[in-house]
């Protein structure tokens, strides 16, 4: 008897594969055969026990002696001399002797030109004006035309609305069922609460009463307070920009912001709008009010009494005294010093508002035009341009008397093969018979001997010799 064989070992042209199903939905639970390449080269060892760790095992070992309190800090911390920090005296500043040169190379070596206005070169705007009328009629509304489409019936069925004949009471299941019945006190099965009260006295000794020591506390240390020192030399408010700052006269700039125009129409402004034309007001009822149904009270007496009220049991009872000790209030009867260091130091100085320091006029203005002419305007010289002569040879057409020769090494050298035809191709491949399909859907089938009669059929239709294959 032949071992079966999978889809896969039977296809030729490697292009057949059985499809791998993800989870087994065709185990039956028989053995599953897992043909893969691992299994078949790899052979499977015995129980082999997993290798032993060498590392320690981490345990906490506690230290039996006593901690010490001192640090590395503590030991190797030594205290130095710490030291106001010096302030640095600025110094004095003193302005540099002579004038400033402000003469540049520009004005030094610049020559003044007489400049012509400039030629515009720009074409003058013409407006084409034209005299026919406008037609305002678009391609859609000129083309279009309108269809007679019939409307289609619906196939919905026909669901007819029969509203009920009585009259809706608006009574709920709980108010039909509910019926209500007077209040009973129920029995309470809590036990009754009894304070058992003691004859001895209440010792009112703890342990801080008993081991607190009471202790004289030190007098507080007062620190002096420097005496505040004014300065003696008056404040000097004179700043660079008051020293260095020159006003120089101009003109104020000219707005070139057309004059407003007020637009006044002489027609009268009708107040009809669309929304006033097209609107159609209609009719519209009040909805209906609905009544509410009247409240009807229980029958019978509601008992308020809880079960509280009944079983509580009053006590008198003492508030307890505070063993915190009277507070003394320290008030200081010496008349209030209203004299600070800002009244007693402070002098009021005499101020007034200086003067602004302005300086004359050094670099004189230019007279004359301003002269437009550039370096490129000056030195420009125009050459005539001498076109390049193209060395790229005349495109012209080949014509040749002789006969085209077609004959390639393919033609002459092909020798045609017969193609064979994978088995698998088919639904049942020819001289197998399928035999099973595992839980992983592996097709296997099993080889026999071909029969004529089951390949051949009588109405024609045979297995072809050759087929046609693409690549």
């Amino acid at each position: 008897m032949k071992q079966p064989q999978c889809l896969c070992q039977i296809c030729t042209c490697g292009r057949h594969r059985c499809p791998h199903n993800p989870t087994r939905i065709y185990d039956y639970g028989g053995e599953s055969s897992l043909m893969t390449e691992y299994v078949d080269k790899y052979p499977l060892y015995g129980n082999v026990p997993p290798a032993q760790s060498l590392r320690p095992k981490q345990e906490y070992q506690a230290h039996g002696g006593k901690m010490e309190g001192i640090t590395t800090f503590r030991s190797d911390y030594v205290p130095y001399n710490v030291a106001n920090r010096p302030i640095r005296v600025q110094e004095e500043y003193k302005p540099r002797a002579g004038d400033i040169d402000l003469g540049t190379t520009y004005r030094r070596d610049y020559n003044a030109h007489k400049i012509n206005p400039v030629i515009i070169v720009k074409p003058v705007d013409r407006k084409y004006i034209r005299e026919g009328k406008l037609n305002t009629i678009p391609t859609y509304q000129a083309d279009y035309r309108t269809w007679e489409v019939q409307r289609r019936e619906p196939n919905k069925m026909e669901n007819t609305y029969h509203p009920p004949t009585e009259k809706f009471g608006n009574a709920t299941t709980f108010q039909d069922a509910y019926f209500p019945r007077e209040l009973s006190l129920r029995k309470s099965f809590k036990p009754t609460v009894v304070t058992k009260l003691s004859d001895q006295p209440f010792i009112s000794v703890t342990s801080h009463r008993s081991d607190y020591v009471p202790h004289q506390l030190e007098p507080k240390s007062k620190l002096s307070k420097e005496e505040y020192r004014p300065n003696s030399q008056p404040f000097v408010d004179t700043t660079t920009h008051r020293c260095d700052f020159r006003g120089l006269v101009g003109e104020l700039p000219k707005s070139f912001k057309p004059e407003p125009s007020k637009v006044e129409l002489k027609a009268h402004f009708g107040g009809l709008t669309e929304f006033r034309d097209r609107f159609q007001p209609w009719a519209v009822s009040l909805p209906e009010v609905r009544k509410g149904k009247e409240y009807v009270p229980p029958t019978g007496n509601m008992d308020l009494n809880s079960t509280t009220h009944l079983d509580y049991i009053p006590h008198d009872i003492n508030p307890v005294a505070l063993m915190r000790p009277v507070e003394k209030s320290r008030r200081n009867n010496a008349p209030f010093q209203e004299n600070t260091t800002m009244r007693d130091s402070f002098q009021a100085w005499d101020t007034y508002r200086p003067e602004i320091v302005k300086k004359y006029q050094e670099i004189p203005k230019a007279s004359g035009k301003f002269d437009d002419m550039t370096t490129f305007r000056a030195h420009y010289i125009p050459h005539s341009i001498v076109p390049t002569q193209s060395c790229k040879p005349p495109k012209m057409s080949l014509s040749s008397s002789a006969p085209f020769e077609d004959g390639t090494m393919y033609r002459t050298e092909y020798t045609p093969k017969k193609q064979e035809i994978c088995p698998a191709t088919y639904p049942s491949p020819p001289g197998y018979v399928f035999v099973s399909t595992d839980s992983r859907g592996h097709k296997f089938f099993r080889r026999v001997t071909p029969d004529v009669n089951k390949v051949a059929h009588a109405n024609g239709n045979h297995v072809p010799k050759e087929i046609a294959v693409m690549s």
